[in-house]
């Protein structure tokens, strides 16, 4: 079954999503995360870019001494909420097994390394895989819901995935969060 998919984003007043050009500092305070906690979301979903701004690690060894089943593996499967970040390549050594507390799960494709999931399963990052060697996101949907009983995902970011997701028509509901401020770029 599919989950409900929101999509949360905040903006400027001059439509512009990046809060660090933002004028005047601060005055957007904290509504972004305000809005994603009252939408109480199973888990959230970001891009690999946007992923990599989390990630702490250094790169994973090339190789692997060991072959992995292309199959979900989980560390947790306990969590109030989950990070979900799309990394199909395996690219993101993420020095972390949360980003906020929720634990990560990468969705990756068929074709990552055993030596990325030695990486990933060494610092208790869990994963699944939604696609041969391009993600298949209505598989990744089902996947989460079956899986992990995901029913609400709340899609924030960046603007290549939920236009990927708007795209294959997955988007159940928008929620803007228009801030009090202008980038002026």
């Amino acid at each position: 079954m599919k989950p409900r998919v929101i999509c949360l984003m905040a903006c400027s007043v001059d439509g512009r999503t990046l809060p660090s050009r933002w004028r005047p500092k601060g005055a957007a305070g904290d509504v972004f995360e305000r809005v994603h906690d009252e939408l109480a979301g199973d888990a959230w979903l970001i891009g690999r870019v946007t992923g990599q701004e989390f990630a702490k690690g250094k790169p994973y060894p090339a190789s692997a001494s060991e072959t992995f089943p292309r199959e979900p593996w989980f560390a947790r499967r306990d969590a109030k909420a989950y990070g979900v970040v799309l990394d199909a390549h395996g690219k993101i050594a993420w020095g972390r097994s949360e980003i906020g507390g929720d634990p990560i799960v990468v969705v990756l494709s068929e074709t990552v390394s055993d030596a990325h999931l030695a990486g990933l399963r060494s610092e208790g990052v869990s994963y699944i895989f939604a696609g041969r060697s391009q993600l298949d996101l209505p598989l990744m949907l089902d996947i989460l819901n079956s899986e992990l009983g995901v029913e609400r995902l709340l899609l924030e970011g960046g603007g290549g995935t939920n236009g990927s997701f708007l795209r294959a028509g997955l988007v159940d509901e928008f929620d803007l969060a228009l801030c009090p401020v202008v980038d002026g770029a």
